[in-house]
C-alpha cells in the first residue's frame, strides 16, 4: 500500500505550499470528505517510481481547550495516526516559538517517525538562522522552500528512507492469470458496507481470516466464489467472533484511499436513504482518478419509497455522470437482495478492464471513426489520426498516433471513446486515450 506522510506544524508555516508542492498541483486535494477536512486534505505524491499520500493539516496547538482549535487539533493527531512519518514544519524566517516546543513534544508523545523540515529557507546558504531548530531535538534541519521547489525531493527521501519501501516492479505480475480480483468496498460511514461483507462472508460459508497490520491498514480477506478467487479489500472493519478490527475513528479516509489504490475492482456503496452526498462524490472522484475499475450499488433499497428511488436515480445522473460507464445496482445487505447481479458486474468490470485489444482492431477502428466523422480544423491544422494501439490494462489506454493532435477536441476524444467502448464492450472501467504527435520535420525552417 501507499506509504502515508503528514505535514505537521503551527499556522502560516507553508504546509499547504508544501503539499502542494508534493502533489504536484494548485488545488492538490484528491478527497475532501465533510466533517473530516475542515483541516486535514488528502492528495497523492511521487518520488520517481514510488507513490505516496500526503496529508495536509491545519495549524497544531496541542493544547487548544475548546471550540474549532480543539477540533483542528483533534484532526492533526488523527493525522498522524494514520500516517507513516511526519514532516514537521517550521517557520525558517520566523524562527523557533515556544509553539514549536509544544507540538515537538506531543510529535514525542505521538511516537512517529519525524523529519524536521525549515521551509522558507530560500537564501540562507549558511544555515546559521536554522540552529536554533536542534532544540526540538529531532536531529539535523533540513531547509528548503515550498515556494520556489528547493529541497523538495531530499526531504521527501528522507522522509521515505526510513520505511524501506521495495520497488514496485518487483511483486509486479499482471500477466499471473490465478491471481484472484483485488475488490474494495467504499463508501461513506453507515452505508452498509459492514453489512455487505458479512453477508457475502455468511452466504458462501467460507472459512475467512483476518490479516490486521497498523491501525491504517485495510482488512485483507481471501473468498471463493464460483470457482473465482477474490481478495476483499475491507476498509470498514471486519467482524469476527464478536470483535471488530477498526482503525482510531469508525471512517479513516486514508484506509478508503489505500483500499482503493490496492484494487482491482472497487464496489462504491450508496445509501439510498440518505441520497447522493458531497462525500459520495468525492469518493467516486478518486476511483475515477485511480483508473480503477468501478460498480455502482445502491443499497437500503428496500427502506425508500418510489419518490426517493427516482429521486436518488436523477441524483446519480447529475452528481456522479463521470461514472456514467459503470454498472448500477439496487440492493439491500440486509435482506440479501439483488447481490447476485453485482457479483456479474464486478466480474465483468474486472474483465474489461484487463480487456487486451489488438493493434490491427484498434486501427481499423480508429480509421473508421474518422472516415464517419473527421475531426475538427483547429488553426490552420486538421489533425490527422494514422494508428492506435494499447498502452496499459486496469484501466485500459489506447494511444493514437498522427500529427497536429493537440488539436483534437474532447468532444472528439469522447466520441472516440464511445466506439472503442462498443467494439471491446468495456463496462465499469474508466477508459484512458492518449495522444501521440510525430515531429513537424518543417517546424525550425525559415519561411
Amino acid at each position: 500500500m501507499k506509504p502515508v506522510v503528514a505535514l505537521v506544524g503551527r499556522p502560516n508555516v507553508g504546509k499547504s505550499t508544501l503539499f502542494n508542492r508534493l502533489t504536484q498541483t494548485r488545488d492538490a486535494i484528491v478527497a475532501d470528505f465533510a466533517g473530516l477536512t475542515r483541516d486535514r486534505h488528502y492528495g497523492n505524491g511521487r518520488l520517481g517510481k514510488h507513490e505516496f499520500i500526503v496529508i495536509d493539516t491545519g495549524g497544531f496547538e496541542p493544547d487548544a481547550g475548546s471550540g474549532i482549535y480543539k477540533e483542528m487539533a483533534k484532526q492533526t493527531r488523527q493525522a498522524v495516526a494514520e500516517a507513516d512519518v511526519v514532516i514537521f514544519v517550521v517557520d525558517a524566517r520566523e524562527g523557533l516559538s515556544a509553539q514549536d516546543h509544544d507540538i515537538a513534544n506531543e510529535l514525542r508523545r505521538l511516537g512517529k517517525p519525524c523529519v524536521l523540515a525549515a521551509n522558507k529557507a530560500e537564501g540562507m546558504h549558511d544555515g546559521t538562522k536554522l540552529v536554533d531548530f536542534y532544540e526540538l531535538g529531532f536531529g539535523d534541519v533540513y531547509g528548503v522552500s515550498a515556494a520556489h521547489g528547493q529541497g523538495m525531493r531530499d526531504l521527501v527521501e528522507l522522509a521515505l528512507a526510513p520505511l524501506n519501501l521495495a520497488d514496485p516492479e518487483d511483486d509486479a505480475d499482471e500477466d499471473d492469470v490465478n491471481k484472484p480480483i483485488k475488490l474494495a468496498v467504499a463508501g461513506r460511514p453507515n452505508v452498509g458496507k459492514s453489512t455487505l461483507i458479512n453477508t457475502w462472508l455468511g452466504e458462501e460459508r467460507l472459512v475467512a481470516f483476518d490479516m490486521p497490520g497498523t491501525t491504517r491498514d485495510a482488512i485483507s480477506v481471501p473468498f471463493e466464489r464460483n470457482g473465482q478467487r477474490f481478495e476483499l479489500i475491507d476498509t470498514a472493519g471486519l467482524r469476527r467472533k464478536g470483535k471488530v478490527f477498526e482503525a482510531i475513528e469508525k471512517f479513516s479516509v486514508v484506509k478508503t484511499l489505500q483500499a482503493i489504490e490496492s484494487a482491482n475492482v472497487v464496489l462504491l456503496l450508496l445509501d439510498a436513504t440518505q441520497g447522493v452526498t458531497d462525500q459520495d462524490a468525492h469518493i467516486a472522484g478518486y476511483i475515477l482518478e485511480s483508473g480503477r475499475a468501478v460498480v455502482i450499488a445502491i443499497n437500503k433499497w428496500d427502506a425508500v419509497d418510489s419518490y426517493q428511488r427516482e429521486q436518488i436515480q436523477r441524483q446519480i445522473e447529475t452528481r456522479l455522470p463521470f461514472l456514467k460507464f459503470a454498472a448500477l445496482h439496487f440492493i439491500s445487505a440486509i435482506k440479501r437482495q439483488g447481490l447476485g447481479p453485482v457479483w456479474q458486474a464486478i466480474a465483468q468490470a474486472h474483465k474489461s478492464a484487463t480487456r487486451k485489444m489488438s493493434t490491427p482492431v484498434l486501427t481499423r477502428l480508429l480509421l473508421e471513426a474518422v472516415q464517419f466523422q473527421a475531426p475538427k480544423r483547429g488553426g490552420m491544422y486538421r489533425p490527422k489520426l494514422r494508428y492506435a494501439h494499447q498502452g496499459g490494462m486496469n484501466p485500459p489506454v489506447i494511444v493514437i498516433h498522427g500529427n497536429s493532435l493537440e488539436h483534437v477536441t474532447e468532444a472528439y476524444k469522447r466520441f472516440l471513446e464511445g466506439r472503442f467502448r462498443k467494439e471491446f464492450d468495456l463496462v465499469g472501467t474508466p477508459l484512458r486515450i492518449q495522444f501521440k504527435s510525430s515531429a513537424n520535420p518543417f517546424a525550425d525552417k525559415d519561411d
